[in-house]
């Protein structure tokens, strides 16, 4: 049940589903004008600077910029990567793809393949209502890594974890029987800070090697023109900058319900 609510109820959260709300108060307050006008309004403001490059990028920034790639990348008794970077081959789908969040996938790849760590732990399990396949995330990623040249025996499945708690709950259960403590984290660079303080939680000596970054740097504009159109552009909404706020959000929301329930 903590697994659906948890899930469920920060949809209502979210700028999209506040404004949602308030749309739906301003419906049934519509007798009373100025209340009416007030929840239109919030839900206007919320979904407007939500949908805003600079509201966008910077509540990504504060999250991507915590743990950037290390100059020298040192060995690990174990690459642990996060599930999220594949989607099941479900029809139409004529196998494993990857996403979005990919790279973490390809990544985990160089990493072994470089030398780094011996082993790569696959950590992501099914959640039932969710799942669009007839495989485990971990199951899929396993698919991808020995497409990519990775043997099987170099592979461990957590397949049981269904958030990141559990990631690194289980993950600690299966590496504490081989006596690895030192891991090589692999996910995406806005999840980095909440995975890195979960695995800490369990003992283990955490190297955060992330990928999938949302915000770089970019060059200035030097020219009067480029600035006053990036000016313009920050302050106009658009469904990309409102998807990029929602999973900063997701992040800080998810850390402070895990600080409520004594995981972190």
């Amino acid at each position: 049940m903590f697994i659906f609510l948890s899930k469920l109820l920060p949809l209502f959260v979210y700028p999209l589903g506040l404004a949602c709300i308030l749309m739906l108060l301003a419906i049934v307050s519509s007798a009373n004008n100025k209340r009416s006008k007030t929840y239109i309004i919030l839900a206007l403001v919320i979904l407007w600077l939500s949908s805003t490059n600079g509201i966008s990028n910077l509540l990504a920034r504060s999250l991507e910029w915590r743990y950037k790639p290390p100059e020298e990348i040192p060995s690990g008794e174990a690459i642990v990567l996060l599930g999220g970077g594949t989607e099941s081959a479900a029809y139409p789908r004529s196998g494993v793809e990857i996403n979005g969040a990919g790279d973490r996938v390809l990544y985990a790849a160089q990493l072994y393949k470089d030398g780094k760590a011996p082993l790569i732990l696959l950590s992501g399990g099914e959640i039932i209502w969710l799942n669009d396949g007839s495989a485990t995330p971990a199951e899929d990623m396993a698919q991808m890594l020995t497409s990519l040249g990775v043997p099987t025996e170099a592979l461990i499945i957590e397949d049981r974890s269904r958030n990141t708690y559990e990631n690194a709950l289980y993950a600690k259960e299966l590496l504490a029987e081989k006596g690895i403590n030192k891991i090589l984290l692999v996910t995406s660079a806005m999840h980095m800070p909440r995975a890195v303080a979960l695995f800490e939680a369990q003992g283990f000596k955490v190297m955060p090697l992330p990928v999938d970054y949302s915000i770089v740097e970019n060059e200035s504009v030097e020219n009067q023109d480029g600035v006053l159109i990036t000016k313009i552009l920050n302050i106009i909404p658009g469904a990309s900058n409102l998807a990029l706020t929602t999973n900063a959000l997701k992040e800080y929301l998810g850390s402070f319900i895990y600080q409520l329930q004594g995981w972190l």
